[in-house]
């Protein structure tokens, strides 16, 4: 069955403080940033890195809240630029679905609380460093396991 959105719960998060303007965190010793905000590491170019990260066993996966907070903390602490943060949640089981606009990309969420089920989608390119959410993810929501793949979107080929 699908689930039915709750206008009711529908919640934008608005942002203070910060613009598409911010500056991002400075340049990390092994990459190298390009002004199309490609970078080079370990001698490969490419446009930013992706992270699947499936966590189960996990908890506070319906606190809308919680989940806000989780989300601007993964982004700070990744040294990216929050622009917009949209949760959703759905009922029956009060699950979330959402998105983190970055100005280096995004950072979405989905979880099935019924399950103890989230997955996230994390993609960033130029400096901003997205495996340093996992240990935010790991503090936050307690995950007896965790699955995690990493993608280089992006590479370039060289001649």
């Amino acid at each position: 069955m699908k689930p039915i959105a709750s206008h009711a719960l529908d919640s934008v998060i608005p942002v203070s403080g910060k613009s598409a303007t911010h500056p991002i965190a400075t340049a990390i010793s092994s990459g190298i940033e390009s002004s199309d905000h490609f970078v080079v590491r370990n001698g490969i170019e490419f446009a930013g890195t992706h992270l699947i990260i499936d966590l189960w066993e996990a908890e506070h996966l319906d606190d809308m809240e919680f989940m806000a907070s989780t989300l601007h903390e993964a982004v700070d602490v990744c040294g990216a630029t929050m622009l917009h943060l949209h949760l959703q949640h759905f009922t029956p089981n009060y699950g979330i679905s959402g998105v983190a606009v970055l100005a280096e990309s995004h950072i979405s969420v989905h979880t099935w609380p019924e399950r103890s089920f989230a997955a996230f989608d994390i993609f960033m390119c130029g400096n901003a460093k997205p495996e340093l959410a996992i240990p935010v993810l790991k503090n936050a929501f307690k995950p007896g396991r965790i699955n995690i793949a990493e993608q280089l979107r992006g590479v370039v080929d060289k001649p």
